[in-house]
């Protein structure tokens, strides 16, 4: 059992637990993830470690509620205890001393770029984050990369903070300049993720991408979290969850993705009403 030390809620959706977890909290690197189980039949979920302090003894994961299982820990309360946690799995990111070193993150995929940011300022490397949502309310540890950023440039959809432009636009304009960046990293929904890399490539800017795939049991057994890479078939869960971004095969991910978008659909409704939620007030 592992038990909940801290709760916060960081937007409509977004949630972030500290949880006890020494073990993993000591062997821990930037880029690798843990799979948790609320109950023992409950569903494992694949949480990109966030943050993490060795010395306490804890972990740091952000999630967004989006379906029954997240919606369940969402409602966790301070000295709560999670059944199973496994971890700390996937490659962890190579970090170095590259040079300039750009890290785009949208949505709540900021929350898996922080450790990498991180990282990658502790190395040595001039780093520039960029950070994109819907809106400046869906913005996520801004202050936390503010901290470690030497340049953060935000935008919005809808310019309710920062620029009002999609996180391509900057990249871009990043790409252009002389010296051009010396790497990329970019975290967030797969269609994000498979424009930045082809924002980067025509600039030859090595891009690494952080996919989050159908994931079962983390150790490549299963098979669902497989993807295309140059070609050949990679498991996100041992062979990643970092690839070269010009050789993953987005579209073929984003189909798989897909596979059971009617019955997640149909479980989000579900998970509502047993939850006592009034649907007709939700707009996510």
């Amino acid at each position: 059992m592992n038990r909940i030390i801290e709760t916060t809620q960081l937007s409509d959706d977004v949630f972030k637990l500290i949880v006890d977890a020494p073990l993993i909290a000591e062997e821990r690197k930037p880029g690798q993830f843990i799979i948790l189980q609320i109950h023992d039949d409950g569903e494992r979920i694949p949480l990109t470690i966030a943050d993490g302090n060795s010395k306490k003894g804890t972990i740091t994961l952000i999630f967004q509620a989006v379906g029954r299982s997240t919606h369940m820990l969402a409602n966790f309360k301070v000295g709560d205890e999670i059944a199973h946690l496994l971890g700390p799995l996937g490659t962890p990111t190579h970090i170095e001393k590259f040079g300039h070193v750009v890290c785009v993150g949208g949505g709540i995929g900021v929350a898996p770029m922080h450790p990498i940011a991180q990282g990658m300022k502790v190395a040595g490397n001039k780093v520039t984050i960029i950070m994109g949502a819907r809106n400046k309310e869906l913005m996520v540890l801004e202050d936390e990369m503010r901290t470690i950023a030497d340049d953060l440039i935000i935008c919005t959809d809808d310019g309710s903070h920062g620029r009002k432009c999609l996180v391509t636009e900057p990249l871009k304009e990043l790409c252009e300049n002389d010296p051009k960046p010396d790497l990329a990293v970019a975290i967030g929904p797969p269609i994000m993720m498979k424009f930045c890399a082809e924002t980067t490539r025509p600039y030859e800017v090595h891009t690494l991408v952080s996919l989050n795939t159908i994931m079962i049991d983390g150790t490549g057994m299963c098979g669902g979290c497989r993807v295309s890479v140059g070609g050949k078939t990679k498991f996100v869960c041992v062979d990643g969850p970092e690839f070269d971004g010009h050789k993953v095969d987005f579209d073929n991910m984003m189909l798989r993705l897909g596979a059971y978008k009617k019955r997640e659909a149909d479980d989000h409704h579900k998970c509502h009403i047993e939850l006592g939620i009034d649907w007709t007030a939700d707009k996510g």
